[in-house]
């Protein structure tokens, strides 16, 4: 035992004596050999996150913020109906202008756009007549359909009705996707005065297969309130049944001659931004 203990404490002096000398000869290694310092990271700066390219388009806006962008599609401007045809057969369409605003023919049936469109951006005026008669459903019936997807009454639509104290079942109330999204709120004005929709459409996408890929949505200011916020539609609007997708590429936007009794709506100032 007394043999181990002195060998071990020998050991342990030699390498402390050892240390030194290791630290002594690596200090003295010439600069560049073997050991070399990491380099300190550079100072973030402003200029790091900085993007100067591509630069936006310059778009001149409306004079207020009804009126349509340098960038818009006039749809209506209150003197023609040129964008517009039957939605029936393409022939010209056939409801009323004058005076700056379109009044529906609901003998005629639906319009639509002579463009097709997929994203965008649109801005549309309508107005219930003060004289307006009937209840729920039956009072003031129209809608803007997002996309015209066939004849009649195919495709997505935002309902128009005369929801100014005037009660109905509310995934068909003025503001709704119709049978689909509940409006937010209901901000309608009384019959006789003009209400917007500012509406940002984006399409579905589907597979080359006819399946979908994603589904359309929709955000919708009414009368400058949000009721409609990036809303996720399970398919195409139905009267009776459930919504479901079938595959198409750009599609119209459609103005809806609803068959209920009550005096026909009008339209006006109709402009949209395409954004694809």
């Amino acid at each position: 035992m007394r043999i181990q203990s002195s060998r071990l404490f020998a050991f342990v002096t030699l390498v402390a004596m050892g240390a030194p000398l290791c630290a002594q000869q690596q200090a003295a290694a010439p600069q560049g050999a073997e050991r070399q310092a990491a380099p300190a990271p550079a100072a973030a700066k402003p200029q790091d996150t900085e993007v100067w390219e591509p630069v936006p388009n310059v778009v001149a806006p409306g004079a207020n913020n009804t009126a349509p962008p340098s960038d818009a599609i006039v749809l209506l401007d209150g003197k023609n109906l040129d964008e517009w045809v039957s939605a029936q057969d393409k022939a010209p369409a056939k409801w009323t202008v004058a005076s700056g605003v379109l009044t529906v023919n609901k003998a005629a049936g639906n319009i639509e756009t002579k463009r097709t469109f997929r994203n965008y951006q649109l801005h549309i005026e309508w107005k219930i007549p003060e004289n307006i008669t009937g209840t729920g459903q039956a009072r003031g019936n129209s809608g803007v359909f997002l996309a015209s997807t066939g004849p009649g009454d195919a495709g997505y639509e935002l309902q128009v009705l005369d929801s100014y104290n005037n009660k109905t079942y509310v995934n068909g109330q003025a503001g709704s996707i119709y049978k689909q999204g509940i409006p937010l709120v209901n901000p309608s004005r009384k019959p006789g005065e003009w209400q917007t929709y500012d509406v940002l459409w984006t399409a579905p996408i589907f597979n080359a297969d006819g399946s979908l890929k994603t589904p359309a949505y929709v955000t919708v200011f009414f009368n400058g309130v949000l009721v409609q916020n990036h809303f996720e539609l399970k398919g195409e609007t139905r009267y009776i049944g459930q919504p479901f997708y079938k595959k198409y590429d750009a599609a119209p936007i459609k103005l809806q001659a609803h068959g209920d009794p009550s005096e026909p709506i009008s339209f006006r100032n109709i402009w949209v931004r395409e954004l694809n």
